[in-house]
Order: structure tokens, then sequence, then C-alpha cells
């Protein structure tokens, strides 16, 4: 982060967050789907999904109590962890860095944030700079957070983490499948998508009642589609949301001319289309006269 970036937003509080356990530890929460990871092992390897090539400033969302964010710090990065919790926060700020005092020794530090990702404007860390996002993200949020990454595009070159299974499959999945979707679309449509490995429940605490999978988003070097980007995004959107009916069908509301439906990529269902004839699809529709 750069140094006019660089001021301190982190809000952890001394002492004992509310709930907080005597000793020391986090509890985690059901109503923000906090499952703790507890595998070193896996933590590394995520970590490790980085490649640090031409940023230095890496978000860190959902770290409760830092196993990843520890693995994180040991490779030298500008990290800021961001979490909903109080306790966590009280945690990393206080416990975390007594705990570890080998890792902080050579480390730029840890800038600790209480916020709502899904709120917070990341312009006040970043300003225009790049980061990388990562994390063991909270299931029952997980989708939002992609989506809005999607938002920041320009300035997030990869995003790595911890999904439940079956989304992190659908993110990567290819066209042809009942699980490609919106997100598998408009993700690959500018990412690179790789589904690296999963992860059973019993690696957690509490354990979810799902498998997890851990993804990689390696960012295309060209960043702009050769079409009207904001009718891409309302093109696949309402495909998908009819998915069992014919393109035809389910892009009624767009009111395209007789001639252009006559086209015969109006007769396959959204899931047949790859990201490119996504593409071509909307600029057919801009071009129509209709």
């Amino acid at each position: 982060m750069s140094k006019k970036n660089k001021r301190k937003l982190g809000n952890g509080k001394a002492g004992k967050a509310k709930n907080g356990q005597e000793d020391g530890t986090v509890k985690a929460k059901k109503h923000l789907g906090q499952h703790f990871l507890k595998d070193e092992a896996i933590a590394q390897k995520i970590a490790d999904t980085l490649s640090m090539d031409g940023y230095s400033n890496v978000l860190e969302i959902g770290p409760g109590m830092g196993v990843l964010t520890k693995y994180l710090l040991m490779r030298g990065i500008d990290l800021v962890a961001m979490d909903l919790d109080e306790e966590s926060i009280v945690y990393l700020n206080h416990s975390f860095p007594l705990e570890h005092p080998e890792i902080f020794k050579k480390t730029n530090g840890l800038n600790v944030i209480e916020a709502d990702f899904l709120k917070f404007d990341l312009q006040e860390l970043y300003g225009d700079e790049q980061f990388a996002i990562t994390g063991n993200f909270p299931y029952n949020i997980s989708s939002q957070i992609v989506f809005k990454m999607l938002e920041m595009r320009k300035q997030v070159p990869e995003f790595s983490g911890m999904f439940q299974k079956e989304v992190a499959q659908r993110i990567c999945e290819g066209p042809g499948s009942k699980t490609y979707g919106i997100l598998s679309v408009l993700v690959q449509a500018y990412y690179k998508a790789e589904y690296l490995f999963s992860v059973p429940p019993g690696v957690f605490n509490p354990p979810p009642k799902v498998d997890s999978g851990v993804l990689r988003l390696i960012r295309k070097k060209e960043l702009n589609l050769p079409c009207d980007e904001r009718l891409f995004f309302k093109v696949v959107k309402t495909a998908f949301n009819q998915r069992r009916k014919t393109l035809r069908n389910s892009l009624k509301t767009f009111n395209l001319s007789n001639n252009l439906k006559e086209d015969t990529i109006f007769d396959q269902r959204p899931e047949q289309l790859s990201v490119a004839d996504f593409v071509t699809l909307t600029q057919k529709i801009a071009d129509d006269p209709v």
C-alpha cells in the first residue's frame, strides 16, 4: 500500500469483546456464517495460491482466528484483514501478534479493519492501486463477494479462497453443464478460473454440513470486452433467470426485432453458450435496429 493510503483504519479495542472467551479464543458465530479453518497445511496452500506478481497489497476477508492470516504475513505482503466480528478484531489486534512474535518481526504489520466488505469503500484503502483478495469466505455471502470483486476487476489481478464446494465448481464450470450459470460467465469473461482442490468438513471448527473447495482467479490481460459491458451483464443475468427456456423466450423483455429473433443463436439455451457466444449475442442485440 502506498504511503498516502497506508493509514491505520483498524479499530480493535483492548480487552475482551462481548461474548469473548476467557482463554482468548474466538467463538464461531452461526449468523455470520463462520467456520474457522484449523488445518495449517490447507491454510498455507491457500496463501500460496497468490503469485504476488505486480502487486503487494492483499485483502483477506473473514480472517477469524488468523490461521490463513499467519501464512499470508509470512510472505511479506501489505495485508489488510477485514471482519465483521468484534471478537476477531480484538483477537487479531492483541492476542494474535503476541502469539506469533517472530512473524511480526519480519512483516510490515497487519492492518485489521472491522467492516462489512460488501458495504466498505475499498478506495479508502487502496485508491487506484492493485490488490488481491483472498480468504476463507463466509458461505452465506460468498457469491455477493464475487460480484463485488467483479465491480472492482480493474484493480483486482488475482482472487483466491475457500467457498462451498458447489459454488467454487460453478464459478469454474464450462458451458454445457447444469451448474454453469451467471457467475460462471461473468467471472470467466474477465478471469481464468481454476478449481484447485476440495476440503472436507472436518478441518473446520465447527464443521460445515457441506464440502468446501478452493479456487483461484487470474485476471486476463484484456480488461475490456468487445461489446457494451453493461448490456453484457444484463443479457447474461436475464438469460439465466429462465435457464430452461431458449434465448428467444428468456430474452423477450429486450423487445427484439423479428429478424434478429430468427438468428439460430436464439434456438439455444443459456448454458449452451460460451463467454464468446454471449459477447456475440450482446453485439447482435446492441446492433438490433428496433
